[in-house]
Formats: structure tokens, C-alpha cells, sequence
């Protein structure tokens, strides 16, 4: 929420960094003839068809709110699993990562919130990592419980049986079966950031987060890949060390490689943070890394600059298609939606 007011300055130096980028990426407007069908539809694709391609999103779904025409976030406000399950619905993934996920919050009607996307979108195969154990108030914000670990990973197995701690974090959901689950928290950058909040004069320092990455080796339709959901931190440079960190963290995992989330990072940052020399023994995709979608997705309501990103090694550079950032009724992000052949 507090990234609202500066999305004209965020704004300004994404068309700085859109000169001179490469044009290979797939643009918002290729959009396949697959694009917009409702389940139903989907499963009436061409057999061939679902076997060679894989439906790829990612959404910062803050926490299943809405934010109608860019408005503030009410703090009164306490919605229902709907919104939320309609909306992962709609986005009838294959592979979805979601982050700004709550687990057992009051703000968010005491719900799991993974399980309820897991459950809409049918997508059997998941888990929850959380980011922190806090309870979300609108006096004190993030109350920690110092009782629980910072990054704890819940799965299908858990829901309704785990710890009954509230929690925030990540969640990566996947139609295909997993050989392999890990899971990583992000440290936070030892420095808050001054923004500008609704409802206070001038700058306001805010303090980060602690995040998480969550990586799945899949079982895909032409083998195995590893996708990997992230959420970094909004402080420049330290959400540029902490992708670096899961680029090498990952390294060793079989490719191709497909990163999903909200970055924090616009434009072609991370296609250029991703191919910097890195500390692993692994040897780098000669490949390289690709921007599989560049096109906006902060604010919903009017998006202007791209925050959020799906980004590959170990596959071609003209490999995705049906790029699409649908509007879904809730958060301040548009989900990023494409096609991915493998």
C-alpha cells in the first residue's frame, strides 16, 4: 500500500530503463486464443495442446483486499474467501505464486488463505512458507509471536491441524506433481525506507519485513523444471542482493528455471541482476535468463510501472505467449498471466 505514492517517481525511471531494452520478450498485446476462456472452456483444449504448453501467474494478492479505483485500504474492512477464490479461479494457472498471503489473520476473516486458493483453483500441490509469525493490527501493525520461528513451510497436511499462530507469507500452488519442496526467508534489510503513508504528513520511515522464497521441482509436460516464487523486499539494493541469493540458492536444482513474484524491482532490473556473475559452482544457463513478459502491473486500477515478473533460464527467449495482466476485483497488483512452452 505504501508503494502508492511513488508510482510517479517509480514511474519516471521505468522509461528510463525501457530504452534500449531487448524486444524478444513477449508484449502484453500477443495475447493466444486460449486467452480469457473460463475452466470449463480450458478443458476442452486440444489434447496436444496442454501437453505443450504450461499456464504460468503470479499475484500479490494483498491479502484478498480491494482497493476499488486505487482507493485506500479501509481498515475496517474484513472480506470473506470469495474474492480471493474467485480471483485465483479466473486466473486458471497450471503453476500460480502468490504472495501477501495471510494465514489464520483476523483482517482477513481467520481464513488459510492458501488453502482457500489451493481449493478454487484445484491446484492439489502446494505449500505455504510463511515470511513471519505476527499478528496484523491497525494500532501497532505487526505483532511477532517470539514464540514461533520466522519461516515455517504449511502444506496440504497441515490445514486445520498446524500451529494456530497467525502468519504472512508466500504460497506456490501447482497442478503437476512436486519431486522436491525448499524453502528459504529472506532476511530484512537492516534499514527502513522513508514513504510517503495515507493518512500521515510528509515521509514516514518504514521498517522491512522479513520474505521467503519457496522453489518446487516439477514434474512438467516434457519433464522436469523448478519454479520458484519470491516476494523481496521494497529497499533498493537489498532486494538486488536478495535475488541474487535465490538465483545461486537454486542453482543446483534441475532447468529449466522459471522465477515468479513480486520483486520490488522494475523494468529490466532483474533480467540484468539474474545475468551478473553470481558466487555458484554451477555453471550459468548458456541461455541466459529472460523476461518471458514485460508489460505493467502496479497500480491495479491504472497500472504504470512493472513490479511483477516471470523470468526463465533453459528455455527460448520467444517460448511464452498470451501475456495478460486481468483485473480481478482485488489488491493493489494485477496478477501477471502467460504461456510457457516446455
Amino acid at each position: 500500500m505504501a508503494r502508492v505514492a511513488r508510482v510517479a517517481r517509480v514511474a519516471r525511471v521505468a522509461r528510463v530503463a525501457e530504452r534500449g531494452k531487448p524486444r524478444t520478450p513477449v508484449s502484453a498485446d500477443r495475447i493466444d486464443g486460449d486467452t480469457g476462456l473460463t475452466m470449463n472452456q480450458r478443458s476442452r483444449r486440444d489434447p496436444d495442446t496442454r501437453r505443450r504448453t504450461v499456464r504460468l501467474a503470479t499475484f500479490n494478492v494483498l491479502h484478498g483486499r480491494a482497493l476499488p479505483d486505487g482507493g485506500l485500504l479501509s481498515p475496517a474492512a474484513n472480506p470473506a474467501e470469495g474474492p480471493l477464490a474467485r480471483a485465483v479461479l479466473s486466473l486458471d494457472a497450471d503453476v500460480l505464486a502468490l504472495q501477501e498471503l495471510d494465514r489464520l489473520q483476523e483482517r482477513s476473516g481467520g481464513a488459510d488463505q492458501a488453502s482457500v486458493a489451493a481449493d478454487a483453483s484445484g491446484l492439489k500441490h502446494w505449500r505455504y512458507a510463511s515470511a513471519f509469525h505476527a499478528r496484523s493490527t491497525a494500532d501497532h501493525g505487526w505483532v511477532r509471536d517470539p514464540a514461533e520461528p520466522g519461516l515455517r513451510v504449511y502444506g496440504p497436511q497441515d490445514v486445520g491441524s498446524a500451529t494456530d499462530v497467525p502468519s504472512h507469507g508466500i504460497a506456490l500452488l501447482s497442478r503437476f506433481p512436486v519431486r522436491h519442496w525448499r524453502a528459504r526467508r529472506l532476511a530484512p534489510a537492516p534499514l527502513g525506507m522513508p514513504l510517503r503513508l495515507a493518512g500521515r504528513p510528509g515521509l514516514t520511515l518504514v521498517r522491512d519485513q522479513p520474505r521467503a522464497a519457496l522453489a518446487a521441482v516439477l514434474e512438467g509436460p516434457g519433464g522436469a523444471f523448478t519454479a520458484v516464487a519470491v516476494h523481496l523486499s521494497f529497499v533498493p539494493g537489498w532486494n538486488v542482493t536478495q535475488l541474487l541469493a535465490v538465483r545461486d540458492w537454486i542453482a543446483d536444482l534441475p532447468s529449466p528455471h522459471v522465477l515468479l513474484g513480486d520483486f520490488n524491482l522494475i523494468g529490466a532490473l532483474p533480467r540484468v541482476v539474474l545475468n551478473a556473475p553470481g558466487k555458484t559452482r554451477t555453471p550459468p544457463s548458456p541461455r541466459g535468463w529472460f523476461d518471458l513478459a514485460r508489460t505493467p502491473t502496479y497500480p491495479a486500477h491504472r497500472p504504470v510501472v512493472q513490479f511483477d515478473h516471470v523470468l526463465a533460464t533453459g528455455v527460448g527467449a520467444t517460448a511464452a505467449s498470451g501475456v495478460r495482466t486481468p483485473a480481478t476485483g482485488i489488491s493493489d497488483h494485477r496478477p501477471l498471466v502467460l504461456e510457457l512452452s516446455l
